[in-house]
C-alpha cells in the first residue's frame, strides 16, 4: 500500500480577472470514468462558457493523468492546473476551471496565472487529506478495564469499529511502526486481559495541517 494525498470533498471557488469570470472546482474521484462523468456534467451545466479546462490524476501514485486547454492557447490552462495538483501532491482528484470570456485578452502569462489560481483555490477549499498505510488490530476488553484504555486508544489510533456487547470489541488502525508498541501498551493497561491481534491493514486518514 502506498501513502497518498487526496481531497476530502468537492469544492467551488469563483473570481473575476479583467471581466473574465473564472470558476474553479475540484471533485474527489476514484476512476477515470468518474472524472469524465463530472466533466460531462459541468460542460452541460456551463454549455455557454467559453472554456472548461481540466486536469485530473487517478491512482495512489497518479498513474493516470490527463489535462486539456479546451481551446485556450496551448500550455496556458490544463498544464498549469496539472502542475498545481502535482505541487500539492494530490491524486484521485479532478480539477475543472470554467471561463466566461469578458472581452479583454489576458495574454499567455495572464492565462497561466488565472488557471493556476483557479486550481489552487479549488484544491485549498476541498481540504487535503493524507492517507497513511497502517496495521489493523482487533481486541476485546471488559467494561471494567475499558476506561483504562479508551483515552489512549483515541489518542493513538484510528477507531474503525467499536461494538458494545458482552465486552467492548474494537478494531483500530495504527501506523505500521507503532503497532508493536500500541499492542504492548494495551496488554499492560488491561493487566494482560486484552491482547490486540493483527487483522490486515488499511489507511489512516489525517487532515493536512494548515499552511502558514
Amino acid at each position: 500500500m502506498d501513502a497518498f494525498k487526496t481531497i476530502a470533498h468537492a469544492s467551488e471557488e469563483e473570481f473575476v480577472i479583467n471581466r473574465s469570470r473564472f470558476i474553479g472546482r475540484c471533485f474527489p474521484i476514484k476512476t477515470e470514468e468518474e472524472a469524465l462523468a463530472h466533466l460531462a456534467a459541468i460542460r452541460k451545466q456551463h454549455y455557454d462558457a467559453t472554456h472548461n479546462c481540466y486536469a485530473y490524476r487517478v491512482g495512489t501514485r497518479g498513474e493516470t493523468a490527463r489535462f486539456s486547454d479546451d481551446g485556450e492557447p496551448s500550455g496556458t490552462a490544463g498544464m498549469p492546473m496539472m502542475e498545481v495538483l502535482t505541487a500539492n501532491g494530490v491524486t484521485n482528484v479532478l480539477c475543472i476551471v470554467t471561463r466566461y470570456f469578458g472581452g479583454i485578452l489576458l495574454g499567455a502569462g495572464g492565462l497561466v496565472r488565472a488557471y493556476s489560481r483557479g486550481a489552487a483555490e479549488a484544491v485549498r477549499a476541498a481540504d487535503v487529506l493524507h492517507y497513511v498505510p497502517g496495521t489493523a488490530l482487533e481486541f476485546s476488553v471488559d467494561y471494567a478495564r475499558y476506561g483504562a484504555v479508551e483515552a489512549f486508544v483515541r489518542a493513538n489510533a484510528q477507531v474503525d469499529r467499536l461494538d458494545f456487547a458482552e465486552a467492548v470489541h474494537l478494531r483500530v488502525l495504527v501506523e505500521d511502526s507503532a503497532a508493536a508498541g500500541f499492542s504492548a501498551e494495551i496488554v499492560e493497561r488491561t493487566d494482560g486481559r486484552a491482547a490486540p491481534v493483527s487483522c490486515g491493514g488499511g489507511y489512516l486518514i489525517r487532515p493536512e495541517a494548515p499552511k502558514s
